[in-house]
């Protein structure tokens, strides 16, 4: 574990910062370096000197423009491992010196409906770090201690980061797949989000059957101990109880409905997905199949997913870039030359 200290003197003004310039192909490197105003820290705010972010697929999407930026010259990256350099007066939790987690969801109302029934994750006026506030790849962000982290103890910061968003949302996604204890599982697509997810569900006593392209994620779903790994268009070896689909692949939504048992429940985990082809009732939906899409998540599920690692820490297979070669990363990613997860670190 990586301990350090906070930086002695002052808090810093600007801080190095990736941004997205104009959106492109990752191959067209639409990431550029500036240096960059820090905002206020404000009431609740901590600023936070990044030591470790992990590489998102929304990231992508995001910096080739299937996310339009809500900020000017965003700041991609939500999550982040840190440590706080400054507090503002009502941040409670936190102070200077503390390893300390942001993720994906970055502020919410607190007083619609859905954030007094437990669904904050549907706010309407929900905000996300590093599309509606400046993200990770830079030096030091400001996040509001109200939707920060503490971190459990044990795993390094560049295997935390990758939890902040690929473990919660796999870890939602797989609670809205309503797996049954012991039920068999699909999971599509093998990057960083199913990886860890695959293995929680293992923790669980589940049996896993991946189905992706990539021969080396193939391989690596075999190493964290699923029953059975083929292409994403393949059966798998026996009806499932649920599945989740984590490739941005819309034509893989009528494979994995055909792939279901009956009453068994798909899971869309992506944030982007191309368009689905028609459906036929009875091959897909009938007998009480399900489809269901997730949306972020809540402070709940990060918690609870955390708490969860603790328990049973999952294995991380990660791929280093410092932090300036974040456009590297990102056009790794693009290319499927990350089996695992990629993170940026300091």
């Amino acid at each position: 574990m990586s301990t350090g200290s906070p930086e002695t003197g002052p808090p810093p003004a600007v801080t190095t910062a990736w941004v997205v310039d104009h959106p492109a192909p990752a191959a067209a490197h639409p990431l550029r370096r500036v240096q960059r105003a820090l905002p206020p820290v404000g009431p609740t705010g901590l600023l936070v000197e990044v030591v470790a972010c992990g590489v998102c697929r929304t990231d992508l999407h995001l910096a080739e423009g299937d996310l339009a930026p809500r900020v000017p010259q965003c700041t991609p990256g939500h999550e982040i491992v840190g440590r706080v350099r400054a507090a503002g007066p009502a941040a409670e939790g936190f102070a200077p010196g503390d390893r300390v987690g942001a993720a994906w969801l970055a502020g919410t109302c607190g007083v619609c409906r859905y954030c007094r029934s437990g669904r904050e994750n549907l706010c309407p006026e929900s905000r996300y770090t590093g599309w509606d506030i400046h993200g990770g790849y830079a030096g030091h962000t400001v996040v509001d201690a109200r939707f920060a982290y503490h971190l459990p103890v044990g795993p390094t910061d560049a295997e935390l980061a990758p939890l902040l968003c690929a473990g919660i949302i796999g870890y939602r996604a797989l609670e809205r797949a309503e797996l049954p204890p012991g039920g068999r599982l699909g999971i599509y697509g093998f990057g960083a989000s199913a990886h860890l997810t695959a293995q929680l569900a293992i923790a669980r006593g589940a049996t896993v059957h991946v189905l992706t392209r990539a021969p080396a994620a193939r391989e690596l779903a075999l190493e964290l101990g699923a029953a059975s790994a083929g292409d994403a268009y393949d059966v798998p070896p026996e009806p499932l109880d649920a599945a989740i689909l984590f490739a941005p692949v819309g034509d893989l939504v009528p494979v994995a409905l055909a792939a279901l048992d009956r009453g068994g429940t798909l899971s869309v985990a992506g944030i982007h997905l191309t368009d689905i082809p028609s459906l036929s009732y009875a091959q897909h939906l009938f007998q009480e199949r399900n489809l269901r899409s997730v949306t972020s998540n809540t402070r709940a599920d990060g918690r609870s997913y955390l708490a969860e690692v603790s328990r049973c820490r999952p294995v991380v297979h990660l791929r280093r870039y410092p932090m300036d070669r974040a456009d590297r990363a990102l056009a790794d990613l693009a290319a499927d030359r990350v089996t695992g997860v990629a993170v940026l670190t300091v």
